[in-house]
């Protein structure tokens, strides 16, 4: 629900994520939205409760344990659905330890078009977000696929603000550009880290698809598998 002060704006931008989610529709790793009460008094929007919290603080709570799993889906992406702001405070962390997407405030359904293209002021996730989307405030699923990327850094290095010393979106325009990119993780497999560089090519068709970063992470999974049974038996 919408605090006490809220503004005109606030509620525009409950009301649009509420259509965003009942456009979304219901899947295993994202939130669902149970119902709505708008017909008098506040607006509420009842969503399903997820137990453990957000990822990222899950992550902040995991620091000094070594095992921990990540579940990947394209289904956003399959119905068209660019989420805008991809990172470990939006996943939410559910019964059995099913992550599930959430926060969907800066959504868009782009049935119509491949892309949005943002025109107007606010506050936006510099710190995920491609350069494309930092330069031309433009948004497609090549830019979702970036901030994957991110959010997997973030996983990698149980919970790390990404460019911690950036202090504008000019500077790390620039930083991106000129090819750097954030450091592998210390305890990053290296096929994981080679995903994350994938999802963070400048020229976005070079990008991997949602289903190959999948098909990629299990792959690097499947290897971590081998190599754990193999030591098991030396």
């Amino acid at each position: 629900m919408l605090k006490d002060n809220h503004s005109d704006d606030d509620v525009k931008d409950l009301v649009s994520e509420l259509e965003i989610m009942k456009m979304i529709g219901r899947h295993p790793n994202v939130i669902s939205l149970l119902g709505c009460c708008s017909n008098e008094g506040p607006l509420y929007v009842i969503m399903e409760y997820a137990a453990h919290g957000n990822l990222r603080n899950f992550l902040h709570g995991h620091r000094f344990e070594e095992n921990y799993e990540q579940r990947n889906q394209k289904y956003l992406a399959s119905i068209k659905c660019i989420h805008r702001d991809l990172a470990a405070r939006n996943i939410l962390v559910a019964d059995g330890y099913v992550m599930k997407i959430a926060d969907f405030g800066l959504a868009r359904d782009v049935q119509d078009h491949e892309y949005y293209r943002k025109m107007t002021a606010g506050k936006v996730p510099i710190r995920w977000m491609a350069p494309e989307s930092l330069e031309h405030f433009f948004f497609d699923s090549w830019t979702d696929v970036w901030s994957f990327g991110v959010l997997l850094w973030e996983i990698m290095t149980l919970g790390r603000q990404p460019y911690l010393n950036v202090t504008s979106w000019e500077y790390l325009l620039q930083y991106l550009k000129q090819g750097n990119r954030l450091e592998k993780p210390a305890q990053c497999p290296d096929g994981v880290y080679a995903v994350m560089r994938g999802c963070w090519q400048l020229t976005p068709t070079q990008r991997p698809l949602f289903g190959e970063v999948v098909d990629h992470l299990k792959l690097c999974l499947d290897a971590m598998g081998t190599c754990f049974e193999i030591l098991s038996q030396i």
